[in-house]
């Protein structure tokens, strides 16, 4: 249910809300919670109603999260609601083959026992973070959702952020974030240009029930038309990425679903017995984008609005959750300095620590997939022997496993 924002004055404006968030997805909703936490007011504008986020039927669709956004999540009191209906991530296996004829010999395997801090990650499904995701946020009273809402126009003004809803209403606010994904209304009507590429690759998604246990194992195999990824969820059931070139992931889709669980069968292998499918299946066209700006006065762009990444290393919704612990610090840290938060200073503080880390990350993705999504003899020799050759040193292992884990790099409070 909506709650009445708490207005106030700002140099002669009435201000609904510190921050206006476009986008009640995932980001915009932890967004406005890890500000909450803060004491910051918020306004999440959704274009979706409510009921299409409490459907507790489950749909297939699940997300990766990394030590580092689980914190983040339970910092925010979101975790404390849904850490049951997770299932940790406890190893990671990463090899290199063709469609049914098994691994190459030479692998990369991950083992959280290598590192202090626990498991890498959790598999979370959907259904259950958005309808916490909800709950958190009606319990929160400096939180405003307003579902089945869109906005139509923005302005930006020395003093203020404002949006026009599609329903006439006019909504003030010191700072505008757009968390509404790779199509972002928000920086499209703010002028901020998207450049990037696709991948000609499209992913399936889907969920699969199998005989087995995987027993807290993520498998990444790569293959030439792109990788696959098999996601363990709870029970005997896990969660699939799985990458084909779009001509052929567009029959492949088309398929009805014995049809094209042979199809997976070759690629899937049957380490993990029979498998059915669970859920409804889903495909989306794969590609690279990065806006030029992540700022802009009195506004800024967060999640897949800012950034597009491939989902090789399961790490957009991780992307985005590092960049609202760093808006959320960035913001929290003018206002205790008694600066202006919408001012284009402070904001690019948020963009300066979040720029580089984002284009390595956009830069490993896509190198990593240019290099396996192909069957060249010599790029599938050289990398299977990296593979062995990380595998073999301890070291440069644990490294790898603290990065899968999200614990490098300059974490923002709320991940450390």
């Amino acid at each position: 249910m909506d709650k009445p924002a708490r207005p106030h004055i700002l140099r002669g404006m009435s201000i609904d809300s510190d921050i206006l968030i476009t986008g009640g997805g995932l980001n915009g909703p932890v967004l406005a919670l890890a500000l909450a936490r803060a004491g910051f007011s918020s306004t999440v504008i959704d274009a979706l109603p409510d009921a299409a986020h409490g459907d507790a039927g489950f749909d297939g669709r699940a997300y990766s999260l990394a030590l580092a956004s689980v914190r983040l999540l339970r910092a925010v009191g979101v975790w404390d609601r849904v850490g049951t209906d997770s299932q940790p991530m406890l190893e990671i296996k990463v090899s290199d083959g063709h469609p049914g004829t098994g691994a190459a010999p030479f692998f990369m395997h991950f083992d959280h026992a290598e590192i202090e801090e626990g498991p890498m990650g959790h598999m979370l499904e959907d259904r259950h973070l958005r309808r916490a995701l909800q709950a958190a946020m009606a319990d929160s009273p400096a939180i405003t959702h307003l579902a089945g809402e869109t906005v139509t126009a923005q302005e930006i003004t020395p003093t203020t952020a404002s949006v026009t809803l599609a329903s006439g209403r006019v909504l003030h606010g010191q700072v505008l974030a757009g968390c509404d994904g790779r199509s972002s209304g928000t920086a499209r009507r703010a002028g901020i240009a998207r450049r990037g590429w696709g991948y000609g690759q499209t992913a399936l998604v889907c969920a699969i029930a199998h005989e087995r246990p995987h027993d807290g194992v993520a498998h990444q195999f790569f293959m030439p038309a792109g990788p696959l990824a098999i996601l363990p969820l709870p029970g005997n059931r896990s969660s699939i990425v799985w990458s084909e070139r779009d001509a052929l992931a567009r029959e492949i889709a088309a398929l009805p679903e014995g049809e094209y669980l042979a199809a997976l069968r070759p690629r899937f292998g049957d380490f993990l017995g029979d498998i059915r499918l669970e859920g409804a299946r889903f495909s989306y066209p794969l590609g690279l984008s990065i806006c030029d700006r992540f700022v802009a006065p009195r506004l800024a762009l967060v999640g897949d609005a800012a950034h597009g990444l491939h989902p090789i290393a399961g790490q957009g919704l991780n992307a985005g959750l590092r960049d609202i612990g760093a808006l959320a610090q960035v913001l929290t840290d003018a206002r205790q300095r008694g600066e202006d938060i919408g001012a284009i200073d402070v904001l690019e503080r948020y963009q300066e620590w979040r720029r580089f880390d984002t284009q390595s990350l956009a830069l490993a993705t896509d190198l990593s997939n240019r290099l396996f999504s192909n069957d060249n003899p010599l790029l599938r020799l050289g990398r299977d022997l990296g593979m062995g050759a990380i595998n073999a040193l301890p070291g440069l292992r644990r490294s790898f496993i603290r990065e899968a884990a999200g614990l490098t790099g300059d974490l923002p409070e709320l991940m450390r």
